[in-house]
């Protein structure tokens, strides 16, 4: 098996333009979720993470971009710019691909303009892709994964793959999703969301915050210049429970099954495993699905995390954004708190981490799950 080592990343959140940033207010306890007045997503308050436009434009990046770019393709481009910085990796040879993984892309345009045959186009995940690839005067072809949640996890694990395979040296893996009156409106159809600030895991928890966020993971399988060679990619893998359009399974075997080929991939044991840290979105099913999960597959102990009090769910960038967080956490060697919990609401005995711990782990486990059923694992670990 070759060594996929990461070689650069970043998150754009409201809590930061960097990996660092981000990495800093969350160990200091802040949360980019809070409440806003926002009348073209909803009448209502609404409890969200999400980016203040004049705050945004004081990244260069961003605000030097031409006008041709939407502002997802803005964040995307900027979180991929911030990546690269240090990573010895070229972005415009033949080896370097992109893989992007979103949700919803550029549908926010459906509320700003009539429906054309441009504007269709326009919102074409392939085609806002092919001009971030094209910025980076990259030649081949952007891969798009748009496959609900677990889009960023899948991504990073197709990534992997093709980087094992010898098809690729190097893979540029990102992330981004933008909340829309869309976007918020088929949550809310749902009765997903949160009255207030999301509680994973806990008792009382009823429902979801939405979040706004960009990252990037840049992989190499050869050798660079970056420090952040310390940090490899291992296995995943990836299932469907075939439950229901919306509801998660209600055994939680189908990602219990994924987390196992993830460890056989990665030819590691359950017990190497330092943290978990899961998708954790605070609704009913969700988090119990995912306790029953690490219970049947030997986690129980294990100390288990979600990020979701600090950012929102980001959709197709949670699973990228979330990574990181897990690589920054390893070489820190911090186990981040969960935001927002407050008692066990699960039926299952697994360690959720309220506080700060000290570790000096080496491996991690990611997970993410989402509508339709899907599921995914990844591993990470430091050197």
């Amino acid at each position: 098996m070759k060594q996929i080592s990461v070689s650069g990343t970043n998150i754009i959140s409201p809590l930061g333009f960097t990996s660092a940033e981000n990495l800093t207010m969350m160990l200091n306890g802040n949360s980019g979720v809070a409440a806003f007045n926002r009348p073209k997503i909803d009448d209502d308050t609404i409890y969200a993470a999400l980016f203040d436009d004049n705050v945004l434009h004081k990244n260069s990046t961003y605000a030097n971009l031409p006008a041709q770019f939407t502002k997802y393709e803005k964040l995307l481009i900027s979180s991929i710019e911030d990546a690269k910085l240090n990573s010895g990796v070229d972005l415009s040879e033949k080896e370097t691909i992109f893989i992007l993984s979103t949700t919803k892309g550029n549908i926010a345009l459906l509320e700003e303009k009539d429906i054309s045959d441009e504007l269709i186009q326009r919102m074409s995940l392939f085609h806002s892709g092919k001009l971030v690839s094209e910025y980076f005067k990259n030649p081949n072809d952007p891969v798009i994964i748009s496959n609900a949640c677990i889009s960023g996890v899948a991504a990073l694990i197709y990534a992997e793959r093709l980087l094992q395979n010898g098809d690729y040296k190097n893979a540029v893996v990102a992330g981004a999703d933008l909340i829309s009156k869309f976007v918020y409106s088929g949550f809310k159809s749902f009765q997903a969301l949160s009255k207030g600030k999301c509680k994973p895991f806990s008792a009382d928890r009823d429902g979801i915050n939405l979040g706004e966020a960009a990252a990037t993971i840049i992989l190499t399988s050869g050798a660079t210049s970056s420090k952040s060679n310390l940090l490899q990619v291992h296995g995943g893998a990836i299932s469907n429970d075939s439950n229901h359009i919306s509801g998660p399974s209600r055994t939680g075997d189908e990602l219990g099954h994924a987390i196992q080929q993830s460890l056989i991939r990665s030819k590691i044991n359950s017990d190497e495993i330092g943290f978990i840290s899961a998708h954790g979105t605070a609704t009913s099913y969700n988090d119990e699905m995912e306790a029953k999960a690490f219970y049947s597959t030997g986690f129980s102990k294990t100390p288990v995390n979600s990020m979701k009090g600090y950012f929102g769910h980001t959709l197709g960038a949670a699973g990228v954004l979330e990574s990181v967080v897990c690589m920054m956490s390893l070489l820190n060697d911090v186990v981040i708190p969960t935001a927002g919990f407050t008692s066990k609401g699960v039926s299952v005995d697994i360690n959720i981490c309220e506080n700060q711990i000290n570790t000096k782990a080496k491996y991690c486990l990611k997970t993410a799950s989402g509508f339709g059923g899907c599921n995914a694992s990844i591993v990470f670990s430091k050197s």
